[in-house]
């Protein structure tokens, strides 16, 4: 089975990304977790990149704050679908992550999930639906969460 690249910008952002992590694992989905700046460690990702695929990585998903370049550069870097997490890091909460991340030019796609512990959340589940499509295991994991959580929902307060 394929992993999950969980990037991010900071090590104060694992904070936030813990939750992808947490959803992968929840699922059986090992992932690798790493802090790569689009500003200060270009080279690193690119690095990280070009091993990708022969690490067996599937997915990336990539959490910034601010300007949040990272998803971007990452998605300019590699046809492997990018996942973005836009993160609160600043005085604007979170906006500014997230049209940086949202706002990418057609052909270079990046997929963008809410701001903050939310949308890393539902971008490890998203990660895991994708690579759901040729496990036919993690599909039937995936489903039998999907079915738990509705359990949980009471019909009456």
């Amino acid at each position: 089975m394929s992993r999950v690249g969980i990037l991010m910008g900071s090590a104060n952002d694992y904070e936030i990304m813990k939750a992808a992590e947490d959803a992968l694992a929840e699922l059986g989905v090992s992932s690798e977790v790493r802090v790569i700046s689009a500003h200060r460690t270009p080279e690193r990702l690119v690095r990280f990149l070009e091993s990708a695929e022969d690490e067996d990585i599937g997915v990336v998903i990539c959490g910034a704050g601010m300007s949040a370049h990272l998803a971007g550069v990452t998605a300019a870097h590699t046809t492997l679908p990018v996942l973005g997490v836009p993160i609160d890091a600043s005085p604007l909460n979170g906006l500014d992550a997230l049209l940086s991340t949202v706002q990418m030019p057609g052909g270079i796609p990046v997929a963008t999930f809410g701001i903050g512990r939310s949308g890393a959340k539902n971008a490890g589940l998203f990660a895991a639906a994708i690579l759901a499509g040729s496990d036919p295991e993690l599909r039937k994991r995936l489903e039998q969460l999907r079915a738990d959580q509705s359990a949980k929902v009471p019909e009456r307060p």
